[in-house]
């Protein structure tokens, strides 16, 4: 794939191109240090993913988004950054991934894997068929990598940059944000708190003491508090596993 870095730091566009010279199916076909000039070279190359920074002066990462997903086929983006707390208006303007620096080979390869199955844009005006969810996640335990199969989750916890996944076995961390995870997997998972995500398959029991209620889920010792924003869908959702 063709890929554009955009960030005002030379060094920080140095290290994704030589981590991107170590993949032979990418190639760096431009380099930018401003949203402008991003803007400038994506009308004149063929780009596919924009690796991009958030904070710049000048045009900024999140309005240089914006701009890129108003044209007629616009290329992946995918948010390189040093802040963790950008992730909700990363992804309210469509980015594909949001990666914190320093970045992680491991990681890079990951988010751009998901750009090769990505639907390009239908010149007919009609939206291309949505990539199925994953069926697989890769978590951290430690430092090991392990693969937790996404129908073993229980719930997913949001925690400053990572998110905790827990399977049958054990707490793990993924680098991924609760709004992507809940688009991916709205079918299977549902939000119980703004910083929670609950497999509907493992709801068992909502109880409350007072004002405040909670989650007990099958096989998980943990409990998951249940915002009053988020009470209706759970309710739901428990009525849903019973009929």
């Amino acid at each position: 794939m063709n890929i554009l870095l955009v960030d005002d730091e030379a060094p920080a566009r140095a290290r994704l191109a030589q981590l991107i010279a170590e993949l032979p199916e990418h190639r760096v076909v431009g380099e930018a240090e401003s949203g402008a000039q991003a803007l400038l070279l994506c009308a004149q190359l063929t780009v596919d993913v924009v690796l991009l920074d958030i904070r710049m002066p000048g045009l900024d990462g999140l309005e240089t988004a914006r701009l890129l997903g108003a044209g007629a086929a616009p290329p992946a983006v995918i948010f390189v950054t040093a802040y963790a707390d950008h992730a909700l208006a990363a992804f309210e303007v469509q980015a594909s991934d949001y990666l914190v620096k320093p970045v992680r080979r491991e990681r890079l390869v990951q988010a751009l894997a998901r750009q090769q199955h990505r639907p390009s844009p239908r010149a007919d005006g009609h939206d291309a068929p949505v990539a199925a969810p994953r069926t697989q996640l890769h978590a951290r335990l430690g430092s090991m990598v392990q693969v937790v199969a996404v129908e073993q989750v229980r719930y997913f916890k949001a925690d400053q940059k990572y998110v905790t996944v827990r399977n049958h076995e054990r707490e793990l961390l993924i680098e991924d944000s609760l709004v992507r995870l809940e688009a991916e997997f709205a079918s299977r998972f549902v939000r119980a708190h703004r910083n929670a995500l609950v497999a509907i398959a493992y709801l068992e029991a909502l109880h409350q003491r007072g004002v405040r209620h909670w989650l007990q889920l099958k096989d998980c010792p943990e409990r998951i508090a249940v915002s009053r924003r988020h009470l209706r869908l759970i309710r739901q959702a428990l009525q849903s596993t019973r009929t």
